[in-house]
């Protein structure tokens, strides 16, 4: 998705400009041009001699470069590019932003451009949280100015919490999601994939049910990195807050056996990632009304059913079978082991295997330690951030799909 787009880069003071010479990397990596102002304050952390290296670009500095400047540079800067990136954004220059200064080249050229605006903000937890940056954020996200992180973790000031700027491969599966919005095209076009996600809520009573602590973060990541590489995309979920992905066809469901259903009824496809955490066990005699405690009473006897096992399902040979199947493991131990046996029994091409023991945080966290075990052997990723987890994945799918023919 980044192949011939041109990134403006506007980096501005703050630790985590330390990570921007990476990005360009990254970002050249995937075919994008970059083009960096610096700031006077970025420049105390990253050098002009540096970003151009890497970019193979100039790097713009001064408002009143006088060369620049007959040629209207903030104004030439601004309009030439395809988005321009904010990274780090920093509270002073959320600031500026939201109140249209324009002291210096780079507020000058936000204030200049009519190209949409991604910010990857910076800065201690306390400026995050306060009023001041919360009520600017509002106002940039008002006028259609995409945010990207923070996340949360170590700080450099030694405190922890929000403010740290989002991950290089987050920030890059945004612009690649931004771009994903203008025309389907990428390693994945044409092809169709199933992704379910979230738990399931297999009911007791109309009032309780037996569920996971599954929160979908993972598999919602994984239906936008397949948007932003062309796919065409059915992410049946399970009961979630996380944000619809955009592009996506979304089908709800709360039970496996709905959840069953409606991966069956988008079949075929090229792709099925069965990220959800489905109940194996569901109540084979759900109460039509609401169980009721009484004084003295023993406690009801639930009677349990197996589940239907999408996974299997979707995995059995036949012409429907999608070419990759991939499934999921949650173990709380011998994670490898048992997702060895699992790729077997079920007959799926690959599964992702992590540990969610207490204590890891993975079920409702930004981050995931997978293992990706295929027929070929087993690859240990290291702890990565969940949409990071997602683009690698995706990354997988698409080397391990090209050259094949898509299902028409």
């Amino acid at each position: 998705m980044l192949e011939q787009r041109r990134i403006l880069l506007i980096v501005a003071g703050g630790i985590a400009a330390v990570k921007i010479p990476d990005l360009i990397r990254r970002l050249r990596e995937r075919g994008a041009a970059v083009r960096c102002i610096l700031t006077k304050s970025g420049a105390q952390f990253v050098t002009p001699l540096t970003l151009a290296a890497l970019s193979g670009d100039k790097v713009y500095t001064d408002l009143f470069d006088l060369k620049d400047e007959a040629e209207m540079g903030h104004i030439r800067l601004s309009r030439e590019a395809d988005i321009v990136l904010v990274a780090p954004a920093t509270a002073d220059l959320m600031a500026k932003m939201a109140h249209g200064l324009a002291d210096d080249l780079a507020t000058t050229a936000l204030l200049a451009t009519d190209k949409p605006v991604m910010i990857a903000p910076s800065m201690n937890v306390m400026m995050w949280t306060h009023p001041a940056t919360q009520a600017n954020l509002s106002t940039l996200q008002t006028r259609q100015i995409t945010v990207v992180g923070p996340g949360a973790g170590d700080l450099a000031c030694g405190e922890v919490g929000d403010g740290r700027m989002a991950e290089v491969p987050d920030i890059i599966a945004a612009l690649s999601r931004h771009f994903q919005k203008d025309v389907r095209r990428g390693p994945l076009a044409r092809r169709r994939a199933i992704v379910t996600s979230g738990p399931t809520h297999e009911p007791i009573d109309p009032v309780r049910y037996i569920a996971n602590r599954s929160s979908g973060k993972q598999g919602h990541a994984i239906a936008a990195a397949l948007i932003a590489q062309g796919a065409d995309v059915t992410l049946i979920s399970g009961p979630t807050t996380e944000p619809t992905p955009d592009g996506v066809k979304l089908v709800k469901v709360e039970t496996a056996e709905q959840m069953m259903k409606a991966a069956q009824a988008a079949l075929p496809v090229d792709i099925a990632v069965c990220a959800a955490a489905v109940a194996d066990w569901g109540v084979s005699n759900p109460a039509p009304g609401k169980i009721k405690k009484t004084a003295g009473a023993k406690p009801p006897t639930v009677k349990l059913a197996p589940n239907p096992d999408i996974l299997a399902t979707l995995s059995k040979p036949g012409s429907r079978r999608p070419r990759l199947v991939i499934g999921f493991a949650a173990e709380t131990s011998n994670v490898v082991k048992n997702a060895k046996t699992k790729r077997v029994s079920k007959q799926c091409d690959w599964i992702v295997a992590n540990d969610v023991s207490p204590g890891t945080g993975t079920f409702g966290g930004d981050h995931n330690t997978v293992h990706l075990v295929t027929a070929d052997g087993v690859e240990d990723w290291p702890t990565l951030r969940k949409q990071a987890i997602a683009d690698r994945l995706v990354e997988r799918i698409a080397t391990a799909l090209s050259g094949k023919a898509s299902r028409e």
